[in-house]
């Protein structure tokens, strides 16, 4: 199986429980992986799942509306990218890189895989 892979793309959004997070915003960090089965084989870029089309359904969802939770967002972009591209697997990851949990070094972010 091929898989598509775009890794750290940063999408700029307004997402985030607290009111300050939604106003100010920042910076979202999404790893995408689609399992395209052969498509791409052709060598025809008209026959594959082109990554520019994929990195613009991902800012497409984020611009479209404001999520509180990750989770939500992640099965956001993940419904859409199924809608217009039927793979046979799909996996967003999504992460906020500014936030520190509980005040530590590290990174924040969620998995959303199908199936």
């Amino acid at each position: 199986m091929i898989t598509v892979e775009i890794r750290a793309l940063c999408v700029f959004g307004r997402h985030g429980v607290h009111e300050e997070e939604r106003e100010r915003g920042q910076d979202f960090v999404f790893d995408v992986e689609l399992g395209v089965g052969g498509r791409g084989t052709s060598d025809r870029l008209e026959d594959a799942v082109d990554y520019v089309d994929v990195a613009r359904a991902v800012q497409e969802v984020s611009d479209a509306r404001q999520y509180a939770l990750l989770e939500a967002l992640a099965s956001a972009v993940a419904d859409e990218l199924e809608r217009r591209f039927s793979p046979e697997r799909v996996r967003v990851r999504v992460r906020k890189p500014e936030v520190r949990p509980a005040g530590l070094e590290g990174a924040v972010g969620v998995t959303v895989t199908r199936p």
